[in-house]
């Protein structure tokens, strides 16, 4: 591979998923812990959505399992975004595409995905989480996976 070629779309995806997951996983600890939530039962309560209720009985098990779950999402949401890239012109507003993005994202899951899960509890409206949750998909998720693509297609010097 020359200087000139963009990165593998592979690679792209896998080292945005690392960062981006964590970033967000990352804000899901911090903004629950300071709420008195253990740190366990944040990737419990996504494997909930598999397992109900059960999942916060199983420790580490499910624990691991949400994890697995979380990055999967992570996975598909950037993938989307990236393959999104290659047909239209998002690329040349990062911020404002990833904005939209992130919006979309948080949306989707809020109102798609998670009514749709078994999570425990089921999910419900509050004011400060919905905050953080709408902040942490624009900047945490949003406008990294936009940054990361739009960087992703220039070619390196």
């Amino acid at each position: 591979m020359t200087a000139n070629h963009p990165t593998p779309l592979i690679k792209v995806i896998a080292l945005a998923t690392l960062l981006i997951g964590t970033l967000d996983i990352s804000d899901a600890l911090i903004f629950y812990s300071l709420r008195g939530v253990p740190p366990i039962q944040i990737p419990q309560s996504i494997a909930s959505g598999i397992l109900g209720r059960a999942s916060f009985g199983m420790g580490l098990h499910s624990a691991l399992l949400g994890m697995g779950l979380h990055y999967f999402i992570t996975v598909v949401v950037i993938t989307l975004y990236l393959l999104a890239c290659r047909k239209l012109p998002l690329s040349r507003h990062p911020f404002l595409f990833g904005t939209l993005y992130g919006i979309v994202v948080y949306f989707f899951m809020a109102n798609l995905v998670l009514p749709l899960s078994r999570q425990y509890p089921p999910h419900q409206y509050s004011l400060v989480p919905f905050l953080n949750g709408l902040a942490a998909s624009i900047f945490l998720i949003g406008i990294p996976t936009a940054v990361i693509a739009r960087r992703s297609q220039k070619p390196r010097p």
